[in-house]
């Protein structure tokens, strides 16, 4: 059976890097976000792997492509039939539209869904479809356990019920101020230090992605919900939380914590992660050439008073619950 490691995060709370310093293990291969959506990639022919390559002149995904193949797969990137929203059912993709909820929801959302005919014969398949591509990965990378840092709650549940997967969770967690102001401000707060490199790899200031602070605090909010929801189900050895600020003050311990949680060598570990050959989609950081490992809290200083006030007002009282003052 494959294995798998998810990151659970609300988007912009460090799961590239976290995603990069795992792959640095030599039993870990990543390739960041494995869901593979138009939406957050873009332009497929001007995006850039990781490794500084076009994505689609890559060598590393032209032989992902080829490993498909050998498995009975026609597989392009831009159409990886791997994200379990990009159903051929328009009744069944505004069921897949909403974030993962209650126990009552989830249970109305299942019984539609099982109203749709192309849902149930396309879940099936999109399942495989999955697994080939981590085997694929794990393959060509020699690696014991692929990661997925997709993030979002809705994937982990149906990549949970995937019977060719055994998923192990990573729930990573960041001060949800520090998150909203990522969400306000993407290009300077999320993303390439240099803005040549930005949007994927092709510049740009992302000025029509940025939100209100009311809208960051609340898709925050909404994110570590639907994250809670996610893990109701989840066995307590499937599953494991670490922050964004220990793993910044002390990466090494953290990392040891997850590698052993993995049931891997604490000490077959590479800490210049970008000394490790990786192929990586999803933030920007992952084209930066600095290895340095910085604690971000930007938020203290660039946040003004009213900013603070709206987030509080919306959000506050989850980020204390998790320890946020």
């Amino acid at each position: 059976m494959n294995k798998l490691a998810y990151i659970l995060a609300a988007s912009h709370s460090g799961s590239t890097l976290l995603s990069m310093l795992l792959g640095s293990h030599r039993q870990i291969a990543t390739v960041g976000e494995l869901k593979l959506s138009t939406k957050a990639i873009g332009n497929f022919d001007r995006y850039r792997c990781s490794c500084g390559q076009f994505i689609r002149r890559c060598d590393f995904w032209q032989n992902i492509t080829a490993g498909m193949a050998r498995r009975g797969y026609e597989f392009d990137i831009a159409n990886a039939g791997t994200d379990y929203r990009t159903v051929e059912s328009f009744f069944a993709r505004r069921l897949l539209n909403s974030m993962v909820r209650g126990k009552l929801l989830e249970n109305c959302r299942d019984a539609a869904l099982g109203l749709s005919a192309a849902w149930r014969k396309q879940l099936p398949q999109i399942h495989k479809r999955n697994a080939a591509l981590v085997s694929t990965i794990a393959e060509l990378s020699k690696a014991q356990f692929v990661v997925d840092s997709s993030k979002i709650g809705l994937r982990l549940k149906y990549l949970l019920k995937n019977p060719e997967l055994n998923v192990k969770v990573i729930r990573l967690i960041r001060d949800g101020r520090a998150v909203a102001l990522t969400y306000m401000n993407p290009a300077d707060f999320a993303d390439a230090k240099d803005p040549a490199l930005r949007a994927g790899g092709t510049g740009g200031d992302r000025s029509n992605e940025r939100l209100s602070m009311e809208k960051a605090a609340y898709q925050w909010r909404r994110g570590m919900e639907e994250a809670q929801h996610a893990l109701k189900r989840l066995d307590k050895s499937q599953g494991i939380e670490v922050r964004y600020e220990d793993l910044c003050r002390d990466t090494e311990a953290v990392l040891g914590r997850l590698f052993t949680f993995l049931g891997l060598e604490p000490g077959n570990k590479v800490m210049d992660f970008r000394a490790v050959e990786q192929h990586v989609i999803g933030n920007g950081m992952r084209l930066d050439s600095t290895t340095q490992i910085v604690l971000d809290e930007r938020w203290r200083t660039v946040l003004t008073k009213d900013d603070l006030r709206t987030f509080d007002h919306i959000a506050g009282a989850i980020n204390r619950r998790y320890g946020y003052k």
